[in-house]
Parts: structure tokens; C-alpha cells; sequence
């Protein structure tokens, strides 16, 4: 595969800047198919293992389609653990450094709540959530999804494993039906596929296998 610069991928020049000051001047083969892919809006399922870049593969595009002017939330992305939620949502918002009034919070449990629904209230823009804590504030109303209009499950196969299944689809019910689903797994066992038939519209697949 040629090598593609980031800088040939379309991405506006304040999250050019700030990839550059990551450090980044080559995109992964994931980010190459990936961020058009999204970019496009359509529902993308993405077949990465962990360590391909695919953060950056979703989190360039999303916010990309964010806007900092409206204080709703308007993009989820569902983590099967803390660990990751807190690992995508710094990666996110040093993709965000050079991007004006956009905020990106991690939710997760054993985390001060008050803390969390003061900064929703403020206007948080998206939300980086294991599917029980995204859950937990869509029953408080301290969530509120009418504006959201994209959705990303990252690691699906292991939030299966965790038996998560059930507050996923929850979760993916109450989103307007007008949104960008993406979907990541390393591996597509039946319940992902199943789940992808059910959520996601003419999907495009991307597989980047580790050699």
C-alpha cells in the first residue's frame, strides 16, 4: 500500500495541526480507508485490532462533523472498558487542542457523578462511555440524544463479551435515526454481524489485518 500522508486525507487544518503535533505525518492503513469512509457519512464497520490507529481513524472524522456552536451532544462513542474510555478521550482531545469550544468528556463508573452531570450540563459535545455508564445518565435524563448524529462502538467484540449486548441496543434505539453508526472489531463473531444488520444502513467494511 503507498504511503499516505495526512496531510492528502481532506482534514480541516486545526486537526492537521494538531496531528502534526502528535507527531503523526503518515496515516496507518486503517486511518487511509477509514477517515474518507466516515467522512463520507456513511456507516462504516471497521475490522482493526488494538494498536492500528484506529482512534484516530474515527475520532478525526467526528470531529470533523461536530459543530462548537451548539452546545448538544452530538457524537457517542461506547468503550468496553474505563481504561479505554479514558485512553480515546485523551486521544481525542489532543486531536482537538487547536479546535474552539469542543467538549469531550469520558464516563465511566467508580467516577465522581455530581462531576459528570455538572460538565453535561455545561454542554459536552461527545461523550466517551462504557455502555452501562452512557446507560445510567440516559435513565438520570442527564443525557439527552436528540441531537446526536453519530455513534461509535469501538472494541464491539469485547463489549459483547461483556455482555453489554442488551445497553448497546438500549442505547442505539434512542438515537435519531438520521446518524453515522460506525462499528470497530478485531474479530466479527455472529452477535456483531447481527448487530450491524440490525443498526447500520448500507455499511461500508474496512479490514486491516495486523501482518
Amino acid at each position: 500500500m503507498d504511503i499516505v500522508r495526512f496531510d492528502e486525507l481532506n482534514i480541516s487544518s486545526q486537526v492537521l495541526k494538531a496531528v502534526k503535533d502528535m507527531g503523526f505525518e503518515e496515516a496507518t492503513p486503517i486511518q487511509v480507508k477509514a477517515i474518507p469512509a466516515v467522512m463520507s457519512g456513511r456507516d462504516v464497520i471497521g475490522q482493526a485490532q488494538t494498536g492500528t490507529g484506529k482512534t484516530a481513524a474515527f475520532g478525526i472524522p467526528l470531529l470533523e462533523k461536530i459543530d462548537p456552536k451548539s452546545k448538544h451532544l452530538q457524537g457517542i462513542v461506547l468503550c468496553p472498558t474505563r481504561e479505554l474510555a479514558i485512553q480515546v478521550a485523551d486521544e481525542i482531545r489532543r486531536l482537538s487542542k487547536f479546535l474552539h469550544g469542543i467538549k469531550v468528556l469520558p464516563i465511566y463508573g467508580g467516577q465522581d457523578i455530581v462531576k459528570q452531570i455538572r460538565s453535561l450540563k455545561a454542554g459536552t459535545q461527545l461523550v466517551i462511555g462504557t455502555p452501562g455508564s452512557v446507560m445510567d445518565h440516559m435513565r438520570r435524563k442527564t443525557v439527552k440524544f436528540d441531537h446526536v448524529h453519530t455513534i461509535v462502538m469501538d472494541e464491539a467484540d469485547e463489549m459483547l463479551n461483556m455482555g453489554f449486548r442488551e445497553d448497546i441496543e438500549t442505547i442505539l434505539e434512542q438515537i435519531p435515526e438520521e446518524r453515522q453508526t460506525i462499528l470497530f472489531s478485531a474479530t466479527m463473531p455472529k452477535a456483531i454481524l447481527e448487530i450491524a444488520k440490525e443498526y447500520q444502513q448500507d455499511a461500508i467494511t474496512i479490514k486491516v489485518v495486523k501482518n
